[in-house]
């Protein structure tokens, strides 16, 4: 599933091909995605110019002059950017048209979603629910630190890392991310949030920018179908630790890699390296 990285990724793709473009036309072929789109909505982004391409967790946001259009990639979606000549495949889904090319959004699973919403996304009641960005976002608040993790944790009876992938905790930090990041603070996953120290959560909280940052700068992550808007394919599964790795050695200390299932997800651990 995309995460926080793999949206960033598109989101600074996309930004300088469609900043300032208009939209000519828009196809919807097929509204049967995680909830039907309505198709007479999406046609409102008709003829309006695209102002700004913003993230806020793991939804994109195209936002427009009256408007924006909020996209969550699922499980398999991605953008693209090509030819409006080019030949429709399979799982196209919808075409965004401007002058010279054309975005298309492709998702073989069907469990993203799209829709159109008026008015500025930052005032999008929508995403009330939602945590804190764990990394620098200039259109959303940002204020990861120590102090809110402290406060955030003090009262979470739960494994620590079910507890980072809590979207009303902290945004956009899904299963692989959580992973490598307790991995480099040190931090065993089956530990209670509340009873880590604050020295660990120090560590932690370097621990979640680092892995996010450094997830931006390849690229993102490539497991299965991840493709940025260019067909480009991230990188950042070359840097990880432990995620994936049940068995294989462990790049510090080579203890084998343990796997166990938490939250109906898998974690990857060292036992060694995160007692």
């Amino acid at each position: 599933m995309p995460e926080l990285p793999e949206v960033e990724t598109t989101r600074r793709a996309l930004l300088p091909h469609i900043l300032g473009q208009k939209i000519t036309n828009i196809n919807l072929y097929n509204p049967n995605l995680r909830w039907k789109v309505d198709g007479t909505v999406i046609k409102q982004a008709y003829q309006q110019t695209i102002c700004d391409v913003q993230r806020r967790a793991k939804y994109l946001i195209f936002q427009a002059s009256n408007g924006f259009l909020l996209s969550h990639l699922g499980m398999s979606g991605h953008w693209k950017l090509t030819d409006k000549s080019a030949e429709r495949l399979k799982h196209d889904h919808l075409q965004i048209d401007f002058d010279d090319f054309c975005l298309r959004y492709n998702d073989s699973r069907r469990f993203g979603s799209f829709q159109w919403i008026e008015g500025q996304a930052t005032n999008h009641t929508g995403f009330s629910h939602l945590g804190i960005e764990p990394i620098e976002n200039p259109n959303f608040p940002y204020d990861f630190d120590i102090d809110f993790l402290k406060k955030a944790l003090k009262n979470r009876k739960t494994p620590i890392k079910p507890t980072l992938m809590n979207q009303k905790i902290i945004v956009g930090v899904g299963n692989i991310y959580a992973n490598e990041a307790l991995f480099l603070a040190g931090i065993n996953p089956k530990k209670l949030a509340h009873r880590i120290s604050k020295a660990k959560l120090e560590k932690l909280v370097e621990a979640i920018i680092c892995v996010l940052n450094q997830a931006v700068k390849a690229g993102g992550t490539t497991l299965k179908d991840f493709i940025n808007p260019n067909n480009k394919t991230g990188y950042f599964q070359l840097s990880l630790n432990v995620y994936g790795r049940e068995k294989e050695p462990c790049h510090k200390c080579q203890q084998s890699i343990q796997k166990i299932i938490q939250a109906q997800r898998a974690t990857f651990y060292c036992p060694t390296c995160q007692k």
